[in-house]
């Protein structure tokens, strides 16, 4: 049974669609829109109502530890799916259409299809079902939170992994954000394969230092 927090995400949106006449009911979010390096990760959850995971929330305010707890909870209860856009496809057709190919990805990998998605935000991406766009959705639906989560831990671990490959960008310590660590060491290291090149910081560097 769904229990709603005072201040936490609810399953209202989606009890709204099962009375409309929705079986299935996915949420969509995505992580790393604004990152210099790595890729963009979306996911897609339909959670189980009779077995929603507690305390899920914005994956921006929930600790890493308790992140974790709830990924694993969300994969052990809920269908998943994930979509990853590498910084090639990024570079190529911009952040956006980016996210919205990933968003697409990951529902198609969710292997069944749902009625309906609630998608974080303004924008729609192209999927086979109805959508329905929420703005702030991973502060309001429980179904968008708990994507917002595996979105999230699952890019972390992505960067985690390239810092092991390339541990002077420090990718581990700020997941490929624009801090100063991370342009310090993009200016004097210069970009390795992973970042965006169509990123305002690595063009600039690529534009001004003679090679």
């Amino acid at each position: 049974m769904a229990i709603r927090s005072v201040t936490g995400p609810h399953f209202e949106l989606e009890q709204a669609a099962f009375t409309a006449g929705s079986k299935l009911v996915c949420g969509v979010d995505e992580a790393g829109r604004g990152p210099l390096a790595g890729p963009v990760v979306a996911a897609t959850v339909i959670l189980d109502p009779a077995n929603i995971p507690r305390g899920l929330n914005d994956s921006k305010k929930l600790g890493e530890a308790t992140r974790e707890n709830l990924f694993a909870h969300i994969l052990a209860t809920a269908e998943v799916g994930v979509g990853v856009a590498g910084v090639d496809r990024i570079d190529r057709d911009n952040i956006l259409a980016a996210t919205m190919w990933a968003m697409g990805e990951a529902v198609v990998d969710l292997g069944i299809e749902p009625d309906l998605a609630l998608v974080d935000g303004n924008r729609s991406p192209a999927l086979s079902c109805a959508c329905q766009t929420v703005v702030r959705g991973d502060a309001i639906s429980a179904s968008i939170a708990a994507a917002s989560i595996i979105a999230k831990v699952t890019r972390d671990r992505i960067m985690q992994s390239l810092d092991r490959q390339f541990p002077d960008y420090g990718f581990a310590r700020h997941k490929g954000y624009g801090s100063p660590f991370h342009l310090d060491a993009l200016a004097r290291l210069g970009p390795c394969e992973h970042h965006r090149r169509s990123f305002a910081p690595v063009r600039e560097w690529l534009e001004n230092t003679p090679r």
